[in-house]
């Protein structure tokens, strides 16, 4: 029983310090002001900033609710070590302890979300890379993969644009997904990311390579610290291809933006009203925007730090095998797992939980 108790009191210390860094009493605070924003008159006026407090304010209530529930499970587990020593029970407690350490090293991840951004959606962009058809096929696997992903946390995605590939699967995708810190935990997926498998194009089967690039940037929404000059902006409104009916056929819903001082162009087709399309459209330029400031500082900190690589073609990130045997590995944070239609359908948490970390390092 020994083990037991030191194994209860270490769980105990890694809670206390775990609650110090989510900074739990100050959240403790902040929902109290949340939910009195909730109740004021007026406050459902502004659908978009009310949506976003009721989110905020439901993941800091389950946060806290999170530790509550350990302490009082951590609690119930040291009295219950306190009332008898078979073996029976001891092994049940151990049992319940590593279900318990496991939560904790759950919730200890959520301190490794603490970036400007990491709270907000998540604009995801797959490129399909040089191999024809092969290539296309990947890029459409990897969106699926995001969308499972996505799905098995109970967040949503939207298409704001995609091509589709000449034979089968996609040149490119632009996808907005939301959830709580989606932005924070999918931010290490950006980079190259690698196929090997027998080719399901060709008769022969042979062995197939092939790349896509995944670029994942936050969504920011418009404020004070980031205004964008309309002189600056160029539009253009055309059909959607996206859906059809009556009255895409008949109003041009679908926008491109041009930001004339760096080239950028952005296309918005998924809504449809011209309107919307115009705001996301405004949302994916200022995060193109802030990638091209935020590389900036990442090249300072080069000077500071040594090297540091940006995402793209050389950059690869992550290789899936399908044959001649089957594996996942992720090359920054040497993470693998050798279930890879597992992942493939969503499955990532490993690899994120690994992301977070060596982000940090």
């Amino acid at each position: 029983m020994e083990e037991v108790i030191e194994k209860l009191c270490q769980l105990k210390k890694s809670l206390e310090v775990l609650k110090e860094k989510l900074k739990l009493e100050e959240k403790k605070e902040e929902v109290k002001k949340l939910s009195q924003q909730t109740l004021s008159i007026g406050f459902w006026d502004n659908q978009l900033e009310a949506q976003k407090t009721t989110k905020l304010l439901a993941f800091y209530t389950d946060e806290i609710n999170s530790v509550d529930q350990l302490e009082k499970q951590l609690q119930s587990l040291e009295e219950l070590s306190q009332t008898g020593d078979s073996e029976l029970l001891f092994e049940d407690i151990k049992k319940e302890l590593s279900n318990l350490e496991k939560e904790i090293g759950k919730l200890e991840l959520k301190t490794y979300l603490g970036g400007k951004y990491d709270t907000s959606a998540a604009i995801v962009s797959i490129h399909a890379g040089q191999g024809g058809t092969e290539a296309m096929d990947w890029a459409q696997m990897l969106m699926r993969m995001y969308f499972r992903f996505a799905e098995k946390k109970d967040w949503k995605v939207q298409v704001v644009d995609s091509i589709a590939g000449d034979e089968a699967g996609i040149k490119n995708v632009v996808m907005i997904i939301s959830g709580p810190f989606a932005y924070g935990y999918l931010k290490g997926e950006r980079g190259a990311h690698r196929l090997v498998r027998q080719s399901p194009f060709n008769a022969d089967k042979l062995r197939q390579t092939s790349f896509a690039l995944v670029e994942v940037l936050p969504q920011i929404e418009e404020g004070k610290e980031n205004p964008i000059p309309e002189s600056d902006l160029e539009w253009e409104f055309f059909h959607a291809s996206s859906h059809g009916g009556q009255n895409v056929q008949k109003v041009s819903t679908a926008v491109r933006l041009h930001h004339k001082p760096t080239g950028i162009i952005v296309t918005s087709q998924s809504e449809r009203y011209q309107e919307r399309n115009r705001g996301v459209a405004l949302n994916l330029l200022r995060a193109k925007l802030w990638e091209i400031e935020e590389e900036k500082r990442l090249k300072e900190r080069k000077l500071l730090k040594g090297e540091f690589k940006l995402a793209g073609w050389g950059n690869q990130i992550r290789s899936y095998v399908l044959h001649p045997y089957k594996m996942v590995k992720d090359l920054r944070t040497e993470h693998e797992e050798n279930d890879p239609f597992s992942v493939l359908d969503g499955e990532l948490d490993g690899f994120i939980d690994a992301e977070l970390k060596f982000l940090l390092e």
